[in-house]
């Protein structure tokens, strides 16, 4: 189950979180006027974020101290933004398509395994859901 954090124990992550947040800022900024930019350097701006937000989110788990089938969910996810971070920075290796490739199957198989509901000690908001009490539960 998942603990509040004081912010102190938070602030790591949300250091990371907003240099990635920074870093996607600054590949927008690339996308409006690519020419101030060096050549080729798209493929870096389009993957750092992805691997920065990959390390913040291990790091806010880690902080968290979560259950160890959720620690094993949050490295799929981690390593999904890597490959495609990896797609990104390489994209004419021979690998590139593969790299993309195991990065869609590790996003669907980490949004397949919130909906069948594992691990059973996640949330319901895990996946941008809040919780609501039934309706007969309200109106007591």
């Amino acid at each position: 189950m998942y603990r509040r954090l004081n912010p102190r124990h938070r602030s790591l992550s949300v250091i990371l979180g907003v240099i990635t947040m920074a870093s996607v800022g600054v590949l927008l900024v690339w996308d409006a006027d690519p020419h101030i930019f060096p050549a080729r350097a798209h493929d870096f701006l389009g993957a750092f974020p992805l691997a920065m937000i990959a390390l913040a989110y291990l790091v806010y788990q880690a902080a968290h101290r979560p259950a160890l089938t959720e620690v094993v969910k949050a490295i799929l996810l981690a390593v999904a933004f890597l490959f495609w971070a990896a797609n990104q920075l390489w994209p004419d290796l021979r690998q590139a398509t593969l790299f993309n490739d195991i990065a869609i199957a590790f996003f669907v198989f980490d949004v397949f395994l919130v909906i069948v509901g594992w691990p059973a000690t996640s949330p319901d908001e895990a996946f941008a859901e809040t919780y609501a009490a039934p309706l007969e539960k309200r109106r007591s």
